[in-house]
């Protein structure tokens, strides 16, 4: 009998633990936060206050089925691991204990590692783990965010035996990750809807463009899905903090610059959405305290937070869109992330960007990816095919 199918979700996460240098021999996962560092660097993490919900919720669960409930932050390493003794002192082996990192990128495939590395839920069995050593056990993750401003906070796990894969665990999970997410919501948890002065002025406005071709916005809490049209407006307007006249609105939706009665119309129509005090005229501007996905992404490049900003770049801004002023906008913050992920060097970011769908025939990535990995990596040839087909089609 031959070996069963690997997924493509495994193919892919086997494929980035392989080229940030993790060995299928490696025991343990390693710890990344100390125990002496541990209680205080939990009681500032956002999730210390959704912490009660989800042990009230699945921790009790987890224990009756011999299986280990755990929560990590947004960079992977484990806050909260909750389990029998038995079962903990057996999780001690492969190094699933309280301050350890399950990054992809240190300990391989795993459920709460690739479901940081993709932000979504993921359950990974036995030998779909890229370690020997955890391929005993199977888990089930699904991530928390900040409902007000879409961020990542962190990954609920189920790590256990066969008992865990059923349906059901998944739908567990999404449920407690859910409370959770509500739970930060409250205004009494100190982390959520609640609006304050700043020297910006206006309300909060949370914009997620990237990869998507109708923008998610969240105004003072309330959130919207803007038309292809309207994510085009606001992108413009995001982009010009000193405001638009109506002729530069028209030219940078229209390639003739003609159409300006129609845009003010559909001004009109996201002022209605966003607030009359949000979007002001004369000139179309924005009045609100803006965060967004793409200004993040260039903000961490800026920092030098390489990995933090691949990791929030969900790919182009509104790759469809043909508007000139968003296409300006769209290319600068692509050519930006690029040169930054070719320039760093890392193996295993340059191979996160050449399997996405917008890095998949960048011939600098898999250049500097085929130049990054060792002289015995299979991912080497691997490399130079996709370079040789990439040059065929350009003849």
């Amino acid at each position: 009998m031959g070996h069963p199918p690997v997924r493509p979700l495994v193919t892919e996460s086997w494929m980035r633990s392989a080229a940030a240098g993790v060995r299928v021999d490696q025991a343990e996962a390693p710890i990344t936060i100390p125990d002496d560092e541990l209680a205080d660097y939990r009681s500032a993490h956002p999730l210390f206050r959704a912490f009660p919900v989800l042990e009230d919720v699945l921790a009790d669960a987890a224990r009756s089925s011999d299986a280990l409930m755990a929560v990590s932050d947004e960079h992977g390493q484990l806050l909260w691991v909750c389990g029998t003794p038995t079962t903990l002192r057996r999780a001690e082996a492969i190094g699933f204990v309280e301050g350890s990192s399950w990054d992809e990128r240190v300990a391989g495939t795993n459920a709460p590692g690739t479901a940081l590395t993709l932000d979504r839920p993921v359950q990974v069995v036995r030998a779909e783990h890229f370690r020997a050593s955890v391929q005993q056990w199977s888990c089930a993750a699904v991530p928390i965010h900040d409902l007000h401003s879409g961020s990542l906070l962190g990954i609920l796990d189920v790590t256990g035996g066969d008992q865990i894969v059923v349906p059901q665990t998944m739908a567990m999970l999404r449920a407690a990750a859910r409370l959770a997410e509500l739970e930060l919501l409250r205004p009494d948890s100190g982390h959520g809807l609640v609006v304050q002065d700043t020297p910006g002025g206006g309300v909060p406005l949370d914009v997620t463009g990237l990869g998507r071709d109708e923008m998610r916005v969240v105004v003072d809490g309330r959130q919207h899905r803007l038309s292809p049209r309207h994510s085009e407006l606001l992108t413009l307007l995001v982009d010009a903090r000193d405001g638009l006249s109506g002729d530069e609105v028209a030219c940078g939706l229209y390639e003739s610059g003609t159409g300006d009665s129609t845009v003010r119309a559909e001004l009109i129509r996201l002022r209605r959405v966003l607030g009359e005090d949000v979007l002001r005229s004369r000139p179309y501007r924005l009045h609100a305290d803006v965060v967004t996905d793409w200004t993040g992404v260039e903000a961490r490049l800026a920092a030098g937070d390489v990995v933090g900003a691949a990791r929030a770049y969900r790919g182009p801004l509104l790759p469809h869109s043909v508007a000139p002023g968003v296409v300006r906008v769209r290319d600068r913050v692509h050519a930006a992330m690029t040169s930054a992920v070719i320039a760093c060097g890392r193996a295993d970011l340059l191979s996160s960007w050449t399997r996405s769908t917008w890095g998949a025939d960048d011939d600098g990535a898999w250049d500097a990816l085929r130049r990054a990995l060792p002289l015995s990596s299979p991912m080497r040839r691997l490399a130079q095919a996709q370079l040789d087909r990439i040059d065929a089609e350009l003849r």
